[in-house]
């Protein structure tokens, strides 16, 4: 079998999208690394504060964020538009060449309007299929896409879909044809034992570890997807996947999470 070409999946979380700073490093720190690469990012405050400008009241259950049709105009808006365009335009000020994304473009990503027994998610999106094909393409060609938290139906109909899942999809359905790491990056240095401690990084967890700490409450809430969809993806064939401050993309003494299984 030949050896698989590798390609690096990053995905950032709002806290590095709300602070300018932070972004334009990472986004030089992103612009560093070698081969084939993809980014994934999330919203940050940006949709709630334009949401609440124009009298919406964002309404989350369990972390995740109920997406009527008036909030999906928002957060297409501010996701697809605004977010995404400006991060592609500071890549190729750090000359990389990148593409901006929905699921819809090139129907690279696509979903199912989430249908929960009890609760009306409204207009969130669950990934049924990656267009692995377009994106072999798009990569040996040299580009970099950048994917925001939008994917659609196949209908016309345009879905709100969490950006740690579309970066665990994206990681499953290439990893049939690459090598693949995937990196969460957010603001904290791992995963940590205690949330106030930023020093008390998890340096390796195991799914037997995960399930002793969630017992003990020491994770919980939005971390808990997380590493539901980092689990997922080592099961079905994505190759490592960190967890960490974005210095561990660049500093090779960075404190990180390593996700076995």
């Amino acid at each position: 079998m030949e050896n698989k070409k590798p390609v690096t999946i990053l995905k950032i979380g709002g806290n590095i999208i709300d602070n300018p700073t932070e972004l334009s490093q990472f986004l030089s720190d992103f612009s560093k690394i070698e081969g084939y690469k993809i980014l994934v990012h999330g919203g940050g405050k940006s949709a709630t504060k334009m949401a609440e400008s124009i009298g919406l009241v964002p309404q989350m259950i369990d972390g995740r964020r109920i997406t009527d049709a008036a909030m999906l105009d928002v957060v297409v808006m501010i996701y697809a538009g605004q977010i995404n365009k400006s991060i592609v335009a500071q890549l190729q000020a750090n000359s990389t060449n990148a593409m901006g994304f929905s699921g819809a473009d090139g129907n690279l990503i696509q979903s199912e309007k989430r249908n929960h027994p009890t609760i009306n998610y409204g207009f969130v999106g669950d990934v049924k299929k990656v267009n692995t094909k377009l994106l072999e393409t798009l990569l040996s060609n040299g580009i970099v896409p950048v994917f925001c938290a939008i994917t659609h139906d196949g209908k016309g109909q345009l879905l709100n879909t969490n950006a740690d899942t579309i970066a665990s999809e994206l990681a499953i359905a290439l990893s049939e044809v690459f090598d693949v790491t995937l990196n969460y990056c957010f603001e904290k240095s791992g995963v940590l034992y205690d949330a106030e401690d930023d020093s008390s990084v998890i340096s390796t967890i195991n799914q037997e570890l995960y399930s002793k700490l969630k017992a003990e409450k020491a994770i919980h809430s939005g971390m808990i997807p997380k590493l539901d969809n980092c689990f997922n993806s080592l099961s079905k064939g994505v190759q490592k996947i960190k967890i960490g401050h974005h210095r561990m993309l660049q500093d090779k003494t960075a404190l990180y999470t390593s996700i076995e299984l």
